[in-house]
């Protein structure tokens, strides 16, 4: 009679233990899903988003025209204009295709929906050839249905054109797009008027017009500013050294 509830007692601690106790901790992950986690490919990153590190200096194809990478163009026309990019890419000796405007004016509007100048474009004026646009026609044959080009001025803003408004054979004496002194980067500045010349039209300018850029001027003050541009163009045109191009896009 005394050994049954000795019996009961000793096995009681036993049945808590396994009914009352913490499950066991969750086995670790087989090897190899954790090697196949680790060799995931990293998300893809778009190239059109990548700030460039120098400027394209190779065609991004062989074809016909030098056009720089599609990619470069889209950056380079979408928020801004870049003066100083554009002076490096019309700079002789450059690779890329320069074009004409073959009627009396056009408007400088860009048709991608990116920054546009307000200047008209004027006859025999001398751009980058950026890209080329062939019409769409749904796969019909429609007489007069030609493509387009996006282009570069001088001034650095971008402007799209038809067919029958550019020439790829220019004149002796080209026009370009003003280019405003003030927008270009200061490194830039100082290497243009290391020129004598370019030294001789902005000492004058500055002389004439007092510091100011816009406003009430004199007629000399616009005159002299239209020289600097021009000069800075023909230096440019003709060989002179342009730094590479503080900002990229």
């Amino acid at each position: 009679m005394i050994r049954a509830p000795l019996c009961f007692v000793a096995i009681a601690p036993l049945l808590a233990a396994s009914c009352g106790g913490s499950p066991p901790p969750a086995a670790p992950p087989p090897p190899a899903a954790t090697a196949e986690a680790a060799a995931a490919p990293a998300p893809a990153v778009d190239e059109d988003d990548k700030p460039a590190t120098r400027l394209p200096s190779e065609c991004a194809d062989k074809g016909k025209l030098c056009l720089p990478p599609a990619a470069f163009v889209k950056r380079l026309c979408s928020t801004k204009v870049y003066p100083d990019v554009a002076l490096a890419m019309h700079a002789k000796g450059t690779p890329w295709s320069r074009g004409y405007l073959r009627v009396k004016s056009a408007e400088a509007w860009y048709a991608s929906g990116g920054v546009s100048s307000a200047d008209k474009m004027v006859f025999e004026e001398e751009f980058v050839l950026l890209a080329r646009r062939e019409a769409n026609t749904g796969g019909m044959t429609v007489s007069g249905a030609g493509g387009a080009y996006d282009v570069l001025r001088w001034d650095g803003s971008c402007a799209s054109l038809q067919d029958e408004e550019v020439s790829l054979t220019g004149s002796s004496t080209p026009k370009s797009a003003k280019v405003v002194w003030k927008s270009l980067d200061d490194k830039v500045k100082t290497a243009l008027l290391a020129d004598d010349k370019i030294n001789k039209i902005y000492t004058a300018r500055r002389k004439e017009c007092k510091g100011a850029t816009m406003g009430d001027v004199t007629k000399k003050c616009e005159e002299l500013d239209d020289k600097l541009s021009a000069v800075v163009v023909d230096y440019v045109r003709h060989g002179g050294a342009v730094p590479p191009p503080p900002g990229l896009p």
